[in-house]
């Protein structure tokens, strides 16, 4: 994960001029002394070429940019040197500007110390150093052994990598080469080790970028809206992560959007989504109706195969593993296969009417031929996708197992739905992968909450749960208080907004609040949404005590509809790809998400907070993240006390802030 910036203060920075830059002319260079301290060929530092020549910026060698030995270009190891080595020239390569290039001086003129204007320190929006200190004397450019200004799988001094030590191109001692999202515009700050992400209506990025600017964030002896108390710990936080729905990859059709797409939910640079939910067949928001094996009376499941599984999301989860390499995956059905269920195939649960298709509603079989089968049907599925590069952790028995409704549903009873995973399922599971609990979502009584309770209390079945899976009703009655023993709660399914029915409630912060009304012809995907999606998941968390969260449409196109044959739900996604102009859409939804999962780092714990509506975490390494919302109007002075010390920065009206702090 990255690390928020540590600011150079003006004590340190006064200290750095004086200890860099004796004798040197107002010609900025790359290393200290006069104005050009390289040779002819070389030179050091002109007016027109600060920090190198135009071929060999930094002031070094041509087989040594940076200005250090042969053996420790730039002032880094030999492995990685900071700002040195033709590969990887972390304060050299017009390609990698980090404090020489002509067009990119990252080793800075006096008015623009640590690169251009527009680029300060080699990289957008990072301040990399100060006057005085671009470039760095011979042998320190880029920074001080085993502190890089970028290593070739981390240039220009991302987080993590520190932009350079005392005298070093890309920093002053301890400054880093960019904040969370690469840099923050806040240069001279006095909020020592912290940034500020702010947002309103969709404003986390714009255009195509995906990265996201902080904001000003600067100490304050005024008084706090919010106080984190990072002492006080909660919950695990396992982070945060939404399906791979078929149509969402069916809505990214060209690889600029795919990728572009991958980068906002899964990148660095990005929302960092940590879990990935695998549909098992056809979802309701599949491109058709399909299981992996509809081969009538196959209870050897000879006939099992991916191949539905190949066209849709198999690639979609490949794309965004290319982009994050251990997102964390579980699976669950929406229906058997439908040779398994038996009927009456009405959508007892919807209006009642018979379904159109044997994949929609009907129960699950109980017998012990179909039961052994379809635990074989997972363990085939969690072969396959394996064998695809695709590891999955847990499986859910079914989704939402007391909903019978037009679209891909199977309706199970209490007992079948235990002896199914105590006998069948939780003994076939091979090493690592647990079961979920879940996904439990009919709160009504003898439902969902009931089915769970009596699976967990069965002997046999109880010692296979290792998660519980709630959405929609029954994670509203988690927020009341409502358990499943001691296992951890995972919120397995974000509501979708713009519900097509009258009266719809619970759209604002508390559960009677009026929803807007249904738009019949688009999902709305409007800052209205964004306020709902604060307030669920701000619950789920606070309240209810999860320790991941999961969307549900990562990506949709405008309209939102379904494969529903009853009626038209379009529904809200975090990303809508436009139905005409085929550009792809950041939505208020999205940021809100990205608020949190962005800084608040799987493996940390959810911390306690007073004043104001927020969240707080603490991730391993120590950084405090508060993330806050704002329904009033716009605080050019909203104050946060954060680990010990109190800031205060610009809030938006009707917005959300994440602040970030390492003491």
């Amino acid at each position: 994960m990255k690390k928020p910036r540590t600011w150079i203060t003006s004590a340190s920075l006064a200290f750095l001029v004086a200890a860099c830059s004796s004798g040197n002319s107002t010609s900025p260079q790359g290393g200290s002394g006069g104005g050009n301290s390289g040779s002819t060929s070389n030179p050091g530092g002109s007016t027109g070429n600060p920090g190198g020549s135009t071929s060999n910026p930094g002031g070094g060698s041509t087989s040594n940019p940076g200005g250090g030995s042969t053996s420790n270009p730039g002032g880094g190891s030999t492995s990685n040197p900071g700002g040195g080595s033709t590969s990887n020239p972390g304060g050299g390569s017009t390609g990698n500007p980090g404090g020489g290039s002509t067009s990119n001086p990252g080793g800075g003129s006096t008015g623009n110390p640590g690169g251009s204007t527009g680029n300060p320190g080699g990289r957008t929006g990072t301040t990399g150093g100060a006057t005085g200190t671009t470039g760095g004397a011979t042998g320190t450019t880029g920074g001080a052994t085993g502190t890089t200004g970028g290593s070739t799988g981390n240039p220009g001094g991302r987080t993590g990598t520190t932009g350079g030590a005392t005298g070093t191109t890309g920093g002053a001692t301890g400054t880093t080469g960019g904040a969370t999202t690469g840099g923050s515009s806040a240069a001279g700050s006095t909020a020592s080790g912290s940034a500020v992400y702010t947002s309103s209506s969709g404003s986390c990025v714009s255009g195509t970028s995906t990265v996201w600017t902080p904001g000003t964030l600067t100490a304050s002896t005024g008084s706090a809206t919010v106080t984190v108390t990072d002492s006080s710990a909660a919950q695990n936080w396992e982070g945060m992560g939404g399906c791979f729905n078929e149509k969402g990859w069916q809505y990214l059709q060209s690889s600029g959007t795919q990728d572009r797409a991958m980068q906002l939910l899964f990148g660095t640079d990005g929302a960092r989504f940590a879990i990935g939910r695998i549909p098992m067949g056809a979802s309701d928001y599949a491109v058709s109706r399909y299981t992996d094996d509809e081969t009538s009376g196959d209870t050897s499941m000879n006939s099992f195969n991916t191949t539905g599984d190949a066209k849709y999301i198999i690639p979609y989860i490949k794309a965004a593993l290319a982009v994050k390499s251990d997102i964390k995956f579980w699976a669950s059905p929406w229906t058997p296969p439908t040779w398994m269920k038996t009927g009456p195939f009405t959508a007892t649960t919807d209006d009642s009417a018979s379904t159109t298709s044997n994949f929609d509603s009907g129960n699950m079989k109980d017998d012990a031929s179909n039961l052994t089968a379809y635990a074989q049907y997972f363990v085939k599925f969690i072969a396959a996708y394996k064998a695809e590069g695709i590891n999955i952790s847990y499986v859910a028995p079914q989704n939402e197992p007391n909903y019978a409704l037009h679209y891909p549903s199977c309706l199970w009873t209490s007992a079948l739905f235990t002896k199914f995973v105590g006998q069948y399922l939780g003994p076939a599971l091979p090493s690592g992968v647990g079961v979920m609990l879940g996904t439990l979502s009919n709160a009504n009584s003898g439902a969902d909450v009931d089915l769970g309770n009596a699976a967990l209390k069965d002997s046999t079945a109880g010692g296979f749960f290792k998660v519980a899976g709630v959405q929609w009703n029954v994670l509203d009655k988690v927020d009341s208080g409502t358990t499943f023993g001691s296992l951890p709660i995972w919120a397995t399914e974000h509501k979708c907004g713009n519900y097509p029915w009258s009266g719809a409630t619970g759209c604002g912060d508390g559960s009677s609040t009026s929803c807007p009304s249904y738009n019949s012809s688009k999902a709305p995907n409007d800052q209205a949404y964004g306020v709902e999606s604060w307030y669920q998941i701000r619950n789920a968390i606070k309240k209810g005590k999860v320790t991941a969260y999961n969307a549900w449409n990562m990506v949709l196109d405008t309209v939102g509809n379904g494969i529903d044959t009853h009626r038209a739900w379009n529904q809200d996604a975090l990303l809508a790809v436009d139905t005409s102009s085929k550009a792809l859409n950041v939505t208020s939804a999205y940021c809100v998400f990205r608020h949190i999962s962005q800084f608040a780092a799987p493996g940390g714990k959810v911390v306690a907070t007073s004043g104001g509506d927020a969240i707080g975490f603490k991730n391993p390494d120590g950084t405090i993240v508060a993330v806050m919302y704002n329904s009033g109007s716009a605080n050019s002075s909203y104050g946060i006390s954060i680990g010990g010390k109190t800031f205060q920065f610009s809030m938006p009206a009707n917005g959300w802030a994440t602040v970030t702090y390492k003491p």
